[in-house]
């Protein structure tokens, strides 16, 4: 089979109503792509329906069955879980993490992945804090919170990132076979972030649309993760 240009890993949690959409727009995507969802022990149904997908009963415009691989989490672990399952079925020469929860648009890859093509970036951000697609005015306590882990993060790294959270990521797939990844929920983005920083890694922002929800719609992060997060920053920092 030929290698496909990137490999999109979708971890996806509950998501029944708004996967196959997801999925949907993922296909829309112009590019040479293998999609990996990693279902992570989802209760409402979303694992019933990737087992339709994957025997044919049910399906995705545009989307052929064989160009998707789902793997299944026995027990509910966390994102940082899912990606890390993600990542290592990968086989594309870029990775795109792409939420099943439609927060990030699936249109906006062409800016995401442009700098990753044209050999100028090991891996790209997209911030939803420097101007670009359409953004909903969204929480002021959570945009505080990402703020503040941002600037931790930015002090420990020595970068100057806008929006170390972003869960709209995109980079060279050979990085992440270079170290191990252990956080298990949203202590993946700093993780991530402290490790492509010490691997001396070309890192580039772009701006991107985002339509957050709110936790009546579904959102899952909470302060407790917040929290989390600070101290994975230090730990990745000092301890790693």
């Amino acid at each position: 089979m030929k290698t496909p240009e990137i490999s999109v890993v979708v971890p996806v949690y509950n998501e029944c109503r708004r996967l196959p959409e997801a999925l949907a727009q993922v296909a829309r995507a112009p590019f040479t792509k293998e999609v990996i969802v990693v279902d992570d022990a989802s209760t409402d149904g979303t694992r019933q329906w990737l087992k339709k997908f994957e025997s044919g009963r049910a399906r995705v415009a545009n989307l052929p069955r064989e160009a998707v691989r789902v793997a299944y989490h026995a027990r509910n672990q966390g994102k940082g879980a899912a990606l890390r399952t993600g990542f290592a079925l990968a086989r594309g020469r870029f990775i795109v993490i792409q939420d099943a929860d439609l927060e990030y648009d699936p249109a906006d890859w062409p800016q995401l992945l442009a700098p990753l093509q044209a050999g100028r970036a090991d891996v790209v951000y997209g911030t939803r804090l420097a101007g670009g697609g359409a953004h909903r005015v969204h929480l002021f306590w959570h945009s505080l919170g990402n703020g503040f882990l941002t600037l931790v993060s930015n002090m420990c790294t020595n970068l100057n990132l806008t929006d170390m959270e972003t869960g709209s990521k995109a980079f060279r797939r050979d990085l992440v076979r270079r170290f191990r990844i252990k956080s298990n929920r949203f202590g993946i983005e700093p993780e991530l972030t402290a490790k492509f920083a010490r691997l001396g890694c070309r890192i580039y922002e772009v701006p991107v649309s985002y339509h957050g929800r709110t936790y009546a719609q579904g959102k899952k992060i909470t302060w407790r993760d917040g929290l989390a997060a600070f101290w994975h920053i230090v730990r990745f920092r000092l301890l790693d």
